[in-house]
């Protein structure tokens, strides 16, 4: 194979078109650099923008976990069951795992020790799978005895 040539009436016309699209790229991509920094939130406060913005992101957070949490129950428990185990976790448990979470998002050893300890943990249940599904059960039985009666914070999702 050996090189084409190009006349040079096209490779001229090539080569402005070429310029133009990095022109119009540049343009554009100048345009919308300047609209993001005009672009403002509901409040002219910075502060005020950022704080809207981090309650919107929690909450949805908050709510994509629970409708999560519903949907990995909901595949066992009737609805009813599952919100009463959800219901009857206790604040200890939920800020350990908040923690946990905390400490795998933080760095790249915190995310690589809690998986690993995650894993380490469901192939030691798997070994003994019929003592550990006993347990859990009788876990979750208690957190649902626990959860009973208590309202919720949020509506049911689902």
């Amino acid at each position: 194979m050996g090189v084409v040539s190009v006349p040079k009436k096209v490779g001229q016309s090539v080569g402005k078109s070429m310029s133009k699209a990095g022109t119009a790229v540049k343009n554009t991509a100048g345009k919308a650099l300047d609209k993001a920094s005009t672009l403002s939130g509901p409040s002219p406060n910075a502060a005020t923008n950022l704080a809207i913005a981090d309650i919107a992101l929690r909450g949805g957070s908050f709510l994509a976990r629970r409708a999560m949490e519903h949907a990995l129950l909901g595949k066992r428990y009737t609805p009813e069951t599952a919100a009463q185990i959800l219901r009857g976790r206790s604040f200890s448990q939920a800020m350990l795992h908040t923690a946990i979470a905390r400490v795998a998002l933080g760095s790249g050893p915190g995310a690589a020790l809690v998986i690993g300890s995650l894993a380490a943990k469901t192939l030691y249940e798997r070994s003994r799978a019929r003592k550990e599904k006993a347990r859990g059960q009788k876990q979750l039985q208690s957190m649902a005895e626990e959860g009973e009666g208590k309202s919720d914070i949020v509506p049911k999702v689902g």
